[in-house]
């Protein structure tokens, strides 16, 4: 079972620059990942056992804070900023980056913003068919164009928790030495087809506030709902 103050989550944006070099796989944790967790024993495993796990939340911050957990975040670290980190230092020393999930537009228009933002990266992508459970047939597919491609780092974009169960269930078949990293949302705010919240509401944790006023209609059970339950079984934990 997940629970929160047994996790180890990394503490601070600053920590990013301790990750070691080699295979190594990121995922993120927010108060929905941490509700749907508690539900799902394989997606729960998922995030136990990948090899860093980040506090993308002030409600994860905190929580941890108030349940005196093994590990005490400092600050939040967003999918985006782990999204930044990597791509700069990526950036410096050239190589190749893979994007998988999300449509051939989104794909398009990141290959597209990347040459201008990130010149000296070679981007390579691959983009699923759009179903709840994939085939045998579609994961050689995926596979095999991540294996053929050997990035230096590979993102993995197709909401939790499917994109993490994907990635903790063939992480052996990945022969990739890279990191790689859970960042769903980061593909469409790189895109440009969403709109990220403007630095004020992400400087005073309302970036969630932010998109729910753009989105009510998707937004509201994950933040309304899910925002009151978070706090229920945090309690509970407690």
């Amino acid at each position: 079972m997940l629970r929160l103050k047994d996790l180890d989550i990394l503490e601070s944006r600053v920590s990013l620059n301790t990750l070691p070099g080699g295979k190594l796989l990121i995922n993120t944790i927010n108060a929905h990942s941490y509700n749907t967790a508690l539900k799902d024993v394989a997606f729960a495993e998922a995030l136990i056992k990948g090899d860093v796990l980040i506090p993308d939340g002030a409600s994860i911050v905190m929580a941890c804070r108030w349940l005196k957990a093994k590990s005490q975040p400092r600050e939040r670290i967003a999918g985006w900023d782990l999204f930044e980190f990597e791509m700069n230092r990526l950036n410096q020393t050239g190589g190749k980056c893979f994007f998988m999930g999300s449509s051939e537009k989104v794909l398009a228009l990141i290959k597209e913003k990347a040459k201008v933002v990130y010149p000296n990266i070679q981007i390579e992508s691959y983009s699923p068919p759009y179903k709840p459970e994939f085939s045998d047939e579609d994961n050689r597919k995926i596979i095999e164009a991540i294996n053929q491609s050997n990035p230096d780092l590979l993102w993995i974009g197709m909401t939790a928790p499917k994109q993490e169960k994907w990635t903790y269930q063939h992480w052996k078949d990945l022969k990739v030495n890279c990191h790689v990293g859970n960042i769903g949302a980061v593909f469409d705010f790189f895109a440009g087809t969403v709109e990220r919240a403007p630095l004020w509401w992400q400087e005073h944790s309302l970036e969630w506030l932010y998109r729910l006023i753009k989105e009510p209609k998707r937004m509201w059970r994950r933040y309304i709902i899910g925002n009151a339950l978070f706090l229920i079984n945090i309690f509970k934990e407690k």
